[in-house]
């Protein structure tokens, strides 16, 4: 069992910056790929961008590539989400999401198996 703990949600201004942060603890041997996925009021849940536990290897959304960053550190058990010049359509609940095996290029919500409870991003115009 894999528990996730996202942090760092919260208000900011068009073209500010937020730093998320999800924390894993228990079987965390057992993920293989950690990604974010975001969620905004009425819409489905989509992936924004995931990162390989071992390898470091990277893939993100189109919509964000460019603008976000993800990274880990395994000594903490903690993946990061810097985002950078944020628009109001980044609004949205973030959520962490883990899964054993895989790709990150997988970006299916079917993929993931262990999901945190969201933080909450907004974005004012």
């Amino acid at each position: 069992q894999v528990q996730l703990n996202e942090s760092g949600g919260g208000l900011v201004q068009f073209g500010g910056s937020l730093r998320l942060s999800c924390a894993a603890s228990g079987r965390t041997f057992s993920l293989g790929v950690l990604a974010w996925f975001r969620q905004a009021p009425g819409m489905e849940r989509e992936f924004v961008a995931a990162i390989g536990r071992s390898t470091g290897l990277t893939n993100y959304a189109s919509s964000v590539k460019g603008r976000f960053t993800i990274s880990k550190d395994n000594a903490k058990n903690t993946i990061n989400l810097q985002m950078n010049t944020l628009k109001p359509e980044d609004t949205a609940v973030y959520y962490c999401a883990g899964r054993q095996f895989g790709s990150i290029y997988s970006t299916g919500l079917k993929d993931y198996n262990s999901w945190g409870q969201g933080t909450q991003v907004t974005v004012s115009s």
